[in-house]
């Protein structure tokens, strides 16, 4: 008796340590008879899949396995969980209400990258645990953002910063890489990111160049506000060359009628580049619309230096106002008129929420500029702006280096009007791009959402499904596929995800919602 007690206890004390060091107590799923798109641009092969806890067990004829959960996914794709590279939901995902995540599982969506254009906290660990205090839907990878930087140093100035200014930003960028982010991202076109110059930049990436980290870039000017586009392109895939980085163009675009047709010219720029041994790479949303705030796309920069106060103080005085409206009249015209910006939020009056400038200056009886700027002076306005043309989405969207990424937010359900980006942008690439219009094939645009952004920000284990990957994995139905979401209706969730891993656990099952929370918040080189 004594030795069958003493059996059960070593047994106990076996699971128990098993469990803690993460071996064989683990549940294991067999995702069984899926067509496999292991993340790399090959085309599908009929594969099994076994996850064993929050890894990647084997891969290939499975037949005489078993799992304690066997998915069927006959006549269903499977591939690694999808990257979204530029995201604006990691204030939403540290919310109690948003934190599950739900429009980006529903896009296939298992890790994002945060604090993009240069904005966000430059405390990461304060960050990070603000984003683990409700639990994650999702894994959240974090930028440096420079505008963060330049902001708790130089506030909204409009100059360079002394030497030791400088030191301390590098400082500010060294504290972010020791805490586990994956690079720099700036956003040269907004206020502060505006106001530095090329040097600036390149000095801090330089200190990301000592972590491996990367530098992706909302680049100073996508049309003709200030160096015009091609130089702008220029001065990004420059920070790669002088700190020996990699350089992304985030969110690529050539922005307006007076420089639609640039795509080839951008693809030209990178190509060069690359050639030369620059390592550059884009990111891209499948829309012809983009988003931002009225501010941004209309004021001219010198007018938005040291903050709010100073801009209205401006604007009350004639003169300024008057240099002001002729920025704006030309910022009008690079987005192409006002029957070509939708206001998607607006809290002083929500009512204007969904329509277009040209209407409500219209009702107003105002030009359009008065109304705009009326807007400004009582309140912030964010916008969606109809203003890049197909050919050129196309052409950029065709390169082996362009990546898939939203630059979608995490909002309150039916709060505004926001781009569909937000809950469509992965599965509208698989719809449109690869299903109706065949700009390009499966296998690539799979690659551009899963091994390309790991290979490129440098994480090893994910974004492809061999033994020893992370457990991220998706089980979509291609026909099903498709975004909901429209630019008037726009939340809507997407469809045709038939199965979500995050880290292993069923985020979705059978197309429904489980409230897992399994996601992380990821640290380069931990």
């Amino acid at each position: 008796m004594m030795r069958s007690l003493l059996g059960s206890l070593v047994g106990v004390l076996l699971v128990v340590l098993l469990a803690v060091a993460g071996v064989s107590a683990q549940e294991t799923v067999l995702i069984r008879g899926g067509r496999l798109l292991d993340g790399s641009g090959n085309p599908w092969i009929r594969a099994d899949v076994l996850l064993r806890g929050d890894r990647v067990e084997a891969v290939g004829d499975l037949s005489g396995r078993s799992a304690d959960r066997v998915v069927d996914a006959n006549g269903l794709y499977v591939a690694p969980g999808f990257i979204d590279t530029h995201s604006h939901a990691g204030g939403g995902l540290a919310t109690p209400g948003l934190s599950h995540a739900r429009p980006l599982l529903a896009q296939g969506i298992t890790t994002i990258f945060a604090n993009p254009d240069g904005g966000g906290p430059t405390d990461l660990a304060e960050q990070r645990s603000e984003l683990m205090a409700d639990g994650l839907g999702v894994n959240v990878a974090q930028f440096v953002s420079h505008g963060g930087v330049r902001g708790e140093v130089l506030g909204t100035e409009d100059r360079a910063p002394s030497a030791r200014e400088l030191e301390r930003m590098k400082a500010l960028v060294r504290t972010g890489m020791e805490e586990g982010a994956w690079g720099l991202s700036s956003g040269t076109f907004y206020v502060p990111g505006a106001y530095s110059k090329p040097e600036e930049i390149e000095a801090l990436a330089t200190v990301v160049a000592d972590f491996g980290g990367a530098y992706q870039s909302h680049y100073r000017d996508e049309s003709t506000y200030t160096v015009g586009l091609i130089a702008a392109v220029d001065e990004v895939i420059n920070v790669g060359r002088v700190a020996g980085i990699p350089a992304v163009l985030t969110h690529v675009k050539a922005l307006g009628p007076f420089v639609w047709g640039y795509g080839a010219a951008i693809v030209s720029r990178v190509e060069r580049a690359r050639e030369e041994g620059v390592q550059v790479f884009a990111d891209q949303y499948p829309y012809t619309a983009s988003a931002t705030g009225l501010e941004a796309a209309l004021l001219p920069r010198w007018s938005q230096a040291g903050g709010r106060d100073s801009l209205l103080a401006r604007m009350s005085r004639p003169s300024d106002m008057a240099r002001i409206r002729e920025g704006m009249v030309l910022g009008l015209e690079r987005r192409g008129g006002a029957d070509r910006i939708q206001f998607r939020r607006y809290e002083p009056d929500p009512s204007i929420e969904g329509r277009l400038l040209s209407d409500l200056a219209e009702e107003r009886r105002q030009d359009p500029i008065e109304t705009a700027a009326d807007l400004i002076r009582e309140g912030r306005v964010s916008i969606v702006s109809f203003n890049m043309s197909d050919a050129d989405v196309e052409t950029l969207m065709f390169q082996p280096w362009t990546m898939t990424s939203s630059d979608g937010d995490l909002v309150p359900w039916n709060e505004g009007v926001p781009h569909p980006r937000s809950y469509g942008a992965f599965p509208r690439k698989l719809r449109v791009y690869v299903r109706e219009e065949a700009v390009i094939p499966l296998d690539h645009a799979v690659r551009s959402m899963t091994s390309l952004p790991a290979w490129v920000y440098g994480m090893p284990d994910r974004g492809a499904l061999r033994p020893g990957a992370a457990a991220d994995v998706v089980v979509f139905d291609l026909d099903k596929v498709r975004d909901a979401a429209q630019y008037t209706a726009p939340h809507q969730l997407a469809e045709g995800m038939v199965w979500v891993f995050v880290n292993g656990t069923a985020a979705v099952a059978d197309g429904e919602f489980t409230g897992a929370l399994s996601g992380r918040v990821l640290q380069k080189g931990r």
